[in-house]
């Protein structure tokens, strides 16, 4: 059973930064790709980036150029280092493995003035 703990929310400003980590226990796999998704009230949950096991990434349109997700395999750790960020990017993050399909619990994020 793999468990995916998030930290790294908080409040911030428009134009702020903050740095999500997901740290991932129970897994001996060196092949995995981790997500990051992250869901608004009221709206459905929405991809933000993955890596695979090599360091291949892929981001949302909305987060390129923003944020930029990175990890340490000797540590089962994801990060997310978000930049420049738009009240809009306010929500539950969320982290995601495959293969299995594991979530975390979230971590909230809040952009305003």
């Amino acid at each position: 059973q793999v468990r995916l703990v998030e930290s790294g929310g908080g409040s911030v400003q428009p134009g702020g930064s903050l740095r999500l980590s997901c740290v991932a226990s129970g897994t001996r796999r060196s092949f995995y790709v981790m997500y990051w998704y992250r869901q608004a009230p009221g709206k459905q949950r929405d991809m933000v980036a993955w890596i695979s096991s090599s360091g291949g990434t892929h981001y949302a349109d909305s987060v390129k150029g923003r944020f930029t997700i990175s990890r340490d395999n000797a540590k089962n750790t994801v990060y997310l280092q978000m930049n420049s960020l738009k009240p809009e990017d306010t929500a539950v993050y969320y982290c995601k493995y495959v293969p299995g399909d594991y979530w975390g619990q979230g971590t909230q994020v809040t952009v305003s003035s």
